[in-house]
C-alpha cells in the first residue's frame, strides 16, 4: 500500500517572530523552522500502519528548498521517499490542497496522513480540503486509528469528548496530539535519510483566492493589578469585574 505523509516547514513555536516590512510576512532572519508538530504524529502514524502491513510511504512538502530539511527529518525518521513541490510563492489553503491533491493522485496513494493544522497559520483545513479534491474520506483531529483491510476506525476529538467513526480507504487522516509518541530519528535512520530521494517538482498551479492584507501582533497584556489585601477590597473587586472586564 502507498502511503503520503504531508509536511509543513514552519517557524519554531519558541521562534520571537517579527513582521517584515511589507507588513504581510513574518521577517525570516533569526527564524528557525521545524517540521510542523502536528505533522510528526502523522509520520509516525504513516510509519506504524507501514510496520504493521507492509507497503511504502512517501513525505511530500509544498514551498520553497529550505522544505527538504523537514523532509529529511521524515525520512530519517523511516520514511521512504521524499518529494519538493517547488514555490516561492505565498499559497493559501485551497491553493497548497490543490497542487497536493495531484501530487496524491499521481503517487496513487489510498492512504494519506496530514497534521490537523500547521501552527504558523492556525487554518486546520488543508487536509480537508485535500480530501474533498481527491474525493476520498476523511477523518480529522484523530486520537486512537485501527486499520483492518479496507475499514478504517478512528477515535477524534469534538467537543466535550470524542466520537468513534467507521470509514474506509481511500482515506485521509488529520492527526491529533495523542495519537502516538513520535520516535526520534537514530544515528542510523539520519546517515540513511542522507542516501533518500528527494524528487523535486514543479507545484501545480491554483488560483489565489485568499489575499493577506496585514499582519499584526497582539496587543500586549496589561499588568495586574491588587486592589487589597483584605475582604474590604470585595466590593472594588466586584466594580471592576462587572465595569471594566465585563465579566459579571
Amino acid at each position: 500500500m502507498k502511503i503520503a505523509v504531508c509536511v509543513s516547514h514552519v517557524p519554531d513555536t519558541a521562534t520571537r517572530i517579527v513582521i517584515g516590512s511589507d507588513g504581510k510576512t513574518i521577517d525570516p532572519n533569526g527564524v528557525t523552522y521545524i517540521i510542523n508538530p502536528y505533522d510528526e504524529f502523522a509520520v509516525e502514524e504513516a510509519l506504524k500502519t507501514k510496520e504493521k502491513l507492509g507497503g511504502e510511504v512517501v513525505v511530500i512538502s509544498l514551498g520553497k528548498d529550505a522544505n527538504k530539511e523537514t523532509i529529511r527529518k521524515a525520512l530519517a525518521m523511516g520514511a521512504d521517499s521524499g518529494i519538493l513541490l517547488k514555490d516561492d510563492a505565498q499559497r493559501d489553503p485551497l491553493g497548497v490542497a490543490k497542487a497536493l491533491s495531484e501530487e496524491i493522485k499521481a503517487q496513487g496513494a489510498e492512504l494519506v496522513f496530514f497534521g490537523k493544522q500547521s501552527v504558523d497559520y492556525d487554518n486546520s483545513i488543508t487536509g480537508q480540503l485535500t480530501a474533498e479534491m481527491l474525493g476520498y474520506n476523511c477523518v480529522s483531529v484523530v486520537v486512537d486509528l485501527k486499520l483492518e483491510g479496507n475499514k478504517i476506525v478512528a477515535e477524534r476529538e469534538i467537543e466535550g469528548g470524542r466520537e468513534v467513526v467507521e470509514t474506509s480507504l481511500p482515506a485521509v487522516i488529520t492527526a491529533q496530539k495523542g495519537l502516538n509518541e513520535p520516535r526520534y530519528a537514530s544515528l542510523k535512520g539520519i546517515m540513511a535519510a542522507k542516501k533518500k530521494q528527494i524528487e523535486e517538482k514543479p507545484a501545480a498551479g491554483s488560483e489565489k483566492t485568499v489575499e493577506i492584507l496585514k499582519m499584526k501582533k497582539p496587543a500586549l497584556k496589561q499588568p495586574g493589578r491588587i486592589i487589597g489585601t483584605d475582604k474590604s477590597a470585595v466590593p472594588e473587586l466586584v466594580r471592576l469585574l462587572k465595569e471594566e472586564a465585563k465579566v459579571i
